[in-house]
C-alpha cells in the first residue's frame, strides 16, 4: 500500500472526488479554487478521474496540470494496469455491471500509456495535517479500494476501516473518502469520516449540481457544484455513451439503483 503525505495545509483545503472524464464539471472546480486562492497544493481528489463521461484524456489533463494530490481510485488502478474491465464493486450482471462495459471501453482506448503509468504511481492513501487533526484520505476503503460506504452503513463498516486506514499509516483524528457517489459527513467515536460526493455526476439527488467539499478552520462545509451540463451531455452524446449516465447528468437521476442501500432508493423511480 502506497502512503503518501501532503505535510501541514492549515489554510482552506479544497476536496473534490470522481471527475469521471467530466472535463466540464473539472474545469467549473478548477474555476472555483481560483476564485477562492486555492492553489494545487491545496487541493485533494479522492481518485475516478476516469469513468462516465465522453472526454477522459482532457480531464486527466486539466487534473494533472492543477497538481493537486489525487488519492488512486479502482478506475486508476485498473486503466494502470491493462485490466479489461472498472473494478468498480459492482455485482456481476447487475445493470451498474452491465452499462459500466461501454464507458469503461471508451476510457480505456483513451488514456495515453504515459497517463496510465502515472495513475500507477498514484497513493492508496494521502495524509496531510490541518488545525492540529491528523487526516488520512482513501478511495473506497482501506480494506478494499472499490467497497461502497454509505451514510448508513454499520458502525462496524468504519470501524473495520478505520482499523485498516491507521495500520496502513498511523493514528488519524478523520478520514476522508469517496467512491460511493454520495456526499456526508459521519460523526464516529473514533472521529469524522468524510465523503465529499463527486463532480462528474449527481448525488442521485433529481439535481444537475453536482458535489464537492472545503476544508477550513477544522470544518468542512460540502458545496454544490455548477457546470456546463449540456456541454458534458454533448461530449457524451458525440462519443456514444448514451447507455444512461447521460440523462443522468441532465435528470439528476442514477440510470440504477442496484447499488444503492434502499434507504438512498427514490421510491418514484421504481414505480416508474
Amino acid at each position: 500500500m502506497i502512503v503518501s503525505d501532503m505535510g501541514q495545509r492549515d489554510g482552506p483545503l479544497l476536496i473534490f472526488g470522481g471527475p469521471y472524464s467530466n472535463v466540464q464539471a473539472t474545469r467549473a472546480l478548477l474555476a472555483v479554487a481560483a476564485a477562492r486562492g486555492i492553489g494545487g497544493d491545496h487541493m485533494l481528489c479522492t481518485g475516478d478521474i476516469v469513468a462516465y463521461c465522453g472526454a477522459p484524456a482532457a480531464t486527466v489533463a486539466a487534473i494533472r496540470a492543477a497538481g493537486c494530490a489525487v488519492v488512486a481510485g479502482n478506475c486508476e488502478r485498473q486503466l494502470a494496469a491493462g485490466a479489461p474491465d472498472c473494478g468498480c464493486g459492482f455485482a456481476d450482471g447487475s445493470a451498474c455491471d452491465l452499462l459500466s462495459a461501454g464507458w469503461y471501453g471508451f476510457a480505456r482506448a483513451r488514456v495515453s500509456a504515459q497517463d496510465a503509468a502515472w495513475m500507477g504511481q498514484l497513493p492508496d492513501i494521502v495524509t496531510f495535517r490541518h488545525q492540529g487533526a491528523r487526516y488520512a484520505a482513501v478511495h473506497g476503503g482501506a480494506t478494499d479500494i472499490a467497497r461502497f460506504i454509505w451514510p448508513d452503513s454499520d458502525d462496524a463498516v468504519f470501524a473495520q476501516e478505520w482499523v485498516a486506514v491507521e495500520a496502513a499509516c498511523g493514528p488519524v483524528d478523520h478520514i476522508i473518502a469517496g467512491h460511493c457517489g454520495i456526499p456526508f459527513i459521519r460523526t464516529l467515536p473514533q472521529g469524522r469520516w468524510i465523503n465529499a460526493g463527486v463532480i462528474g455526476m449527481p448525488p442521485h439527488d433529481g439535481r444537475q449540481q453536482t458535489r464537492f467539499a472545503v476544508l477550513d478552520g477544522g470544518d468542512v462545509q460540502i458545496m454544490r457544484l455548477d457546470y456546463d451540463v449540456a456541454g458534458a451531455i454533448y461530449d457524451m452524446c458525440s462519443a456514444g455513451l448514451t447507455q444512461g449516465y447521460d440523462s443522468a447528468l441532465r435528470r439528476g437521476y442514477w440510470p440504477s439503483e442496484d447499488v444503492l442501500p434502499e434507504t438512498l432508493r427514490v421510491p418514484s423511480l421504481a414505480s416508474g
